[in-house]
């Protein structure tokens, strides 16, 4: 039996599919997949190094989405859910995929499946939760600025969402968790990384970054929210339940709550 080994890599999507493919060409058994500034030796197994390889990371894809569409959406969005173990748990579960039977469905029964499933939809709800919640400040520069602070990486997910929304403008979403942002010039989007001296968040406190308009049309914003509220109508479970209060200090319309 061939001795277990970790297999290292630079912590990208690509990276991840390319250590899955020298897995399956080289026949290694797997200790763990890990990235290579969070890795841990074990104490019988080997090490690799895996230098990614777009061509062999893209026959990986190729060989899950022709298995499953919904399966290489499932395996992406677990992915981006940077769960402990992640990569391990994704590398069974590609396993599971490509061995099973043609037109087989895998067993939700199975717990690696069931994890996986769970995963990827929550990360598609805090996607959808970002399309929804990012609230841009128009900068002196001329870009829409916005800070967001997801659970999950979804930052690649919510691209072609601003990208066709906001085609005309500048704009610039930031990750304050993950330490990068999206960066739309009008023509493509691109990954950035700030030295942010102070975080953005939508309080009354003002910024020197922002055009003082900025703040007149927050107050406007937040009068309007506050003025179409229905005392008697208001559900507070309900309404932290669909914009959860980790969310509000990004919110201009509830900067006086915050």
């Amino acid at each position: 039996m061939n001795p277990s080994k970790i297999l290292i890599y630079d912590g990208s999507f690509n990276g991840f599919l390319t250590a899955v493919f020298v897995a399956f060409e080289e026949k290694i058994n797997v200790a763990d997949i890990q990235q290579n500034s969070q890795c841990q030796s074990g104490l019988f197994s080997e090490t690799q190094t895996i230098f990614t390889n777009v061509e062999k990371a893209k026959r990986v894809w190729n060989g899950v989405r022709n298995k499953s569409h919904n399966a290489i959406t499932n395996v992406y969005f677990a992915f981006l859910s940077e769960a402990e173990g992640i990569e391990l748990t994704l590398y069974t579960y590609i396993q599971k995929l490509i061995t099973a039977k043609n037109g087989k469905q895998l067993d939700y029964s199975d717990g690696i499946v069931l994890r996986i499933n769970q995963l990827a939809r929550s990360v598609g709800r805090e996607k959808h939760r970002m399309e929804a919640f990012v609230r841009f400040q128009l900068t002196k520069d001329n870009i829409y600025f916005a800070n967001i602070e997801p659970d999950f990486n979804v930052l690649p997910l919510i691209s072609k969402h601003f990208r066709n929304r906001y085609a005309d403008q500048q704009w610039l979403i930031y990750d304050v968790k993950r330490k990068y942002g999206i960066f739309y010039n009008e023509e493509h989007v691109e990954l950035v990384s700030l030295n942010l001296k102070e975080v953005h968040f939508n309080k009354i406190h003002k910024s020197d970054a922002f055009l003082s308009e900025e703040y007149d049309y927050q107050t406007l914003w937040n009068d309007y929210f506050t003025s179409t509220h229905i005392k008697s109508r208001i559900n507070k479970k309900l309404h932290t339940q669909h914009v959860p209060k980790r969310y509000w200090k990004y919110l201009s319309e509830k900067k006086e709550a915050v």
